[in-house]
């Protein structure tokens, strides 16, 4: 699995488990609509530290714990 395919799947797994939408995200982030898309569907290939840092202070975890996530451990990109 590509990692931009894991951190989609990890970004999802977080709103599903907050009950939250994309648009929440863009709203609270301050990250445009278009790259949150892109990352939730895995269409940007290179996600930047920094708007994974974002997402991930909006929803109020660490990188740490962003990245702690089993779907990480199959990452072969």
């Amino acid at each position: 699995m590509k990692l931009s395919e894991a951190i989609a799947i990890r970004v999802k797994e977080l709103l599903n488990e907050r009950n939250l939408s994309n648009y929440y995200l863009f709203k609270e982030s301050g990250i445009p609509r278009s790259t949150i898309s892109a990352v939730v569907n895995a269409k940007k290939n290179n996600v930047g530290t920094n708007t994974i840092y974002q997402i991930a202070s909006t929803l109020g975890i660490s990188l740490e714990e962003f990245f702690k996530a089993p779907i990480f451990d199959s990452v072969d990109d």
